[in-house]
C-alpha cells in the first residue's frame, strides 16, 4: 500500500487479504508441512513486545516464517482516564498483514468479538469495549467512525484457528467444559454464521472458554484430529502455562511475556513445545 493510504484503507485492505490467505480453508489456517510458525498469546496493545516481535521474525530475510496474531487491543492502561492507544499497534499489525500478506496471520479472539458485537467486558472498573471506541475517535476526530467500520471490517474478516501438518491446532482459545457438550466442530470447515458468533454459538465458546479439564482436551483431540494445542486467553503472570501436558498458554502481553517458534515439518512433542518457548524480555 501507498504511504499515504489511511488507517481505514489500511484495515480494509487487510480484511481482503485475511480472506485471500492461500492457506486459508474456511474458517481455518491450513499450515504446510515446512518452514516456522511464531504463535504468540495475547497482546492487547504492548507496543515493546510488538516491535520485539517484528524486530525477531524479520519477514522480509525470513520467507517461509508464519507468525499468529490475536486478541491486539485493549490495552491494560495506568489510569482510569487515560486513551487506550492499542488501536496504534493493531495498526501496524494490519500495515504488516499489508506488507507480507501470506505471513501474516489473525485469529479471532474473544474481545475482538465482543467489540464487533457491542458486547461489554469491564476490566479494571474501565468499560475497555467504549474506552476503545472512543480512543479511536479521539485520535481520528471525523474519520473516526469511518476508521472503526474499517476495524469491524477486518474482525469480522479473521478465520477462527490454525491447525499444522504435525498435529498442532492453533487458537485464542477452546471450548471448556460448560460449552463442550454443544459445541460444533464443523465451524471450523465453514464459514462462520451469525449465530456461531453469538452467545453459546460454536465460534463464541471457542473464544471464549476457559478452566479447561484433561477430559474436555480429550474430547477435542478426538474432534479436531490434533495432539497438541497452542492458545492465549487465560492471564499468566510468568509468560505461560502446561495444562494436562496437551495444551500450552501464552501470554504476550506484559514484561513477563512470551511467544513460541516451532517447526512446522518437525513432529512435536510438549516438552519440544516448552523448549521453543521464548520471553521477550531476553530480545533486544
Amino acid at each position: 500500500m501507498t504511504d499515504t493510504a489511511t488507517a481505514a484503507d489500511v484495515f480494509l485492505e487487510a480484511a481482503r487479504l485475511n480472506r485471500e490467505d492461500p492457506i486459508r480453508v474456511k474458517s481455518l489456517l491450513v499450515f504446510p508441512d515446512y518452514g516456522q510458525l511464531v504463535m504468540t498469546g495475547d497482546l492487547h496493545g504492548h507496543r515493546r513486545n510488538f516491535e520485539k516481535l517484528k524486530r525477531f521474525c524479520a519477514l522480509e530475510h525470513s520467507p517461509a516464517r508464519h507468525v499468529i496474531l490475536h486478541e491486539v487491543i485493549h490495552e491494560d492502561v495506568p489510569g482510569f482516564q487515560d486513551r487506550d492507544q492499542s488501536h496504534e499497534v493493531w495498526l501496524d499489525a494490519a500495515r504488516w498483514k499489508c506488507a507480507h500478506p501470506e505471513q501474516i496471520h489473525f485469529l479471532l479472539s474473544n474481545h475482538e468479538l465482543a467489540q464487533v458485537n457491542r458486547n461489554e467486558i469491564t476490566k479494571n472498573g474501565r468499560v475497555v469495549t467504549r474506552s476503545f471506541e472512543d480512543s479511536v475517535h479521539a485520535a481520528y476526530g471525523g474519520e473516526g467512525a469511518a476508521v472503526i467500520d474499517a476495524m469491524y471490517e477486518f474482525i469480522r474478516s479473521f478465520p477462527l484457528a490454525g491447525r499444522t501438518a504435525n498435529r498442532v491446532m492453533l487458537s485464542h482459545s477452546l471450548p471448556g467444559p460448560r460449552e463442550m457438550p454443544t459445541f460444533d466442530p464443523t465451524v471450523l470447515s465453514r464459514d462462520a454464521t451469525v449465530e456461531d458468533l453469538r452467545e453459546r454459538g460454536a465460534a463464541h465458546a471457542l473464544v471464549w472458554g476457559r478452566y479447561h479439564t484433561e477430559r474436555a482436551l480429550t474430547l477435542l483431540r478426538e474432534l479436531l484430529d490434533v495432539d497438541w494445542f497452542i492458545c492465549g486467553h487465560q492471564p499468566q503472570e510468568s509468560g505461560y502455562d502446561v495444562l494436562h501436558k496437551r495444551m500450552v498458554i501464552l501470554a504476550s502481553d506484559h514484561n513477563h511475556g512470551t511467544f513460541l517458534p516451532f517447526d512446522l515439518k518437525k513432529p512435536v512433542t510438549i516438552e519440544s513445545l516448552v523448549k521453543n518457548i521464548r520471553p521477550f524480555a531476553a530480545l533486544q
